[in-house]
C-alpha cells in the first residue's frame, strides 16, 4: 500500500441480498481480508446474522455492545457476524452479541436489508472489485 490509505471494501451476499461493508484497520480485519473470499451458511439470532468460519483469532478489544451495521468476528464461534438490530440478549434498545466480539468493519448503506436473509442461506464475504 502506498501513502494513500486503501479502503478495504467487501461485498456480503446472502441469497438475493448484497450489502457493502468497509473493514477497519484492526488485526482481526486484516486476517479476515487476507482469508477472503469466505463462504458459509447463515444462522440468525434476533437481528443478527452469523456464520461459522475456519479462522481462529484471539479477542481484540472485544465489545459487549455493538452498533447498527457493525461487522464483527465472534471468537467463541468462531464466526463472522453482522448486526442490524436487537438480539435475544439485548436489553432495551441496545444491540448485544451473545458474548464479546471483535469489531472489524461497518455496513455501508442500510443494514436492515439483511432482515430478508434467513437461516440456511449461503453467504459469501468477498473483496469488492
Amino acid at each position: 500500500m502506498g501513502s494513500a490509505k486503501e479502503k478495504r471494501r467487501v461485498l456480503i451476499t446472502a441469497g438475493k441480498v448484497t450489502v457493502e461493508a468497509e473493514l477497519n484497520d484492526s488485526a482481526t480485519a486484516c486476517a479476515i481480508w487476507n482469508a477472503l473470499p469466505i463462504t458459509g451458511k447463515v444462522n440468525t439470532w434476533g437481528e443478527e446474522i452469523y456464520f461459522y468460519i475456519q479462522l481462529t483469532l484471539p479477542p481484540e478489544n472485544p465489545k459487549e455492545l455493538v452498533s447498527m451495521g457493525d461487522v464483527a468476528y465472534w471468537p467463541d464461534g468462531p464466526a463472522l457476524c453482522v448486526f442490524f438490530g436487537r438480539t435475544p440478549a439485548s436489553r432495551g434498545e441496545e444491540i448485544r452479541p451473545a458474548s464479546p466480539v471483535n469489531i472489524l468493519g461497518k455496513v455501508l448503506g442500510d443494514p436492515k436489508r439483511l432482515r430478508q436473509v434467513h437461516d440456511g442461506i449461503e453467504i459469501r464475504f468477498a473483496r469488492k472489485g
